[in-house]
């Protein structure tokens, strides 16, 4: 009787448990040497890039930005940044809870 109920318990748990939501933030550095105008921060394997996350803002070379995400599946996200001449910066499978990012010309695709 009792290994019956543990066993109805544990099944119970399997099912009522849920993910927990990734909030947090990310910061992005620019070290590219032009100004960014647009930042997308998509998670990993998505397919698609979310929309810019700067929106009519510019990231001047040398600034940082602070970029939010809430109740996320995730912390492990594709980052793409764009500058003035159309050039892009991406850095993939990003853990945001860990890591930072700063973008230099180096890391140009």
């Amino acid at each position: 009787m009792i290994k019956r109920v543990l066993a109805l318990f544990a099944v119970a748990c399997l099912f009522s448990t849920t993910a927990a939501a990734f909030n947090g933030y990310v910061e992005v550095t620019n070290r590219t040497g032009y100004d960014i105008h647009y930042l997308y921060v998509s998670p990993a394997k998505a397919g698609d890039w979310e929309e810019d996350v700067l929106d009519q803002d510019i990231l001047s070379n040398g600034q940082t930005v602070r970029v939010t995400v809430r109740q996320a599946a995730g912390s492990v996200y594709d980052i793409r940044a764009e500058d003035e001449d159309g050039d892009t910066y991406t850095l993939w499978n990003v853990d945001i809870a860990k890591h930072d990012i700063v973008f230099s010309e180096q890391d140009m695709d």
